[in-house]
């Protein structure tokens, strides 16, 4: 049964996003599925996690604009600039309407795989660092270290690509979202068990 049900995610998503897009999407699915094995989390929930995380990114900024309105999903703050954020709030939603996800921690996974958040569970850590390190993800820098920590330790992985992610966009001038600092500070401070 959830075969039939991922397949036919796969086929929606494959129509509903950009060839390119769609690629990341399956790499993301199957890089967080591997790592679900290795840490002991759900293989399933991982892949519908990995597969639907970018579901909302074959919209345009007005169509997601509208989606936002519909899902009264507020605009101020650092989604007023940086849009680019816009698709990590509605796709939880659209997860749910538009291709039927109702497993609470998949969509918990989904809605913060780009920013991150304080305490994520080992399924969250996982499609936030399958988003940022997949094999179809251009080489940037440190991102060998984070392939390797990815299967090593999730905090020390979660809290290098936060670290990366920051300095990056400090570099560039951008709109840093303040879960993603609070979420760095969280994995930064966290002691070891």
């Amino acid at each position: 049964m959830i075969y039939m049900e991922v397949q036919q995610i796969e086929e929606k998503l494959k129509t509903a996003l950009k060839p390119s897009r769609y690629r990341h999407t399956l790499g993301v699915a199957y890089t967080a599925s591997c790592m679900a094995m290795v840490f002991g989390v759900d293989v399933h929930k991982a892949y519908r996690a990995g597969l639907l995380h970018d579901c909302a990114k074959g919209f345009s900024m007005e169509e997601q604009r509208a989606l936002c309105k519909r899902y009264n999903i507020s605009l101020e703050g650092t989604l007023t600039k940086s849009p680019q954020l816009m698709h990590q709030e509605i796709a939880p939603f659209l997860a749910s309407d538009e291709y039927k996800e109702q497993d609470s921690e998949v969509l918990s996974a989904i809605a913060c795989h780009t920013t991150g958040k304080i305490g994520m569970t080992p399924l969250e850590q996982i499609v936030f660092i399958a988003d940022y390190m997949e094999p179809n993800r251009k080489m940037i820098p440190g991102l060998s270290k984070v392939r390797k920590l990815a299967f090593e330790d999730l905090d020390k992985c979660t809290k290098t690509i936060l670290k990366n992610t920051i300095e990056y966009l400090t570099e560039c001038g951008q709109e840093i979202d303040e879960r993603t600092v609070e979420t760095y500070k969280y994995y930064r401070d966290k002691k070891e068990n």
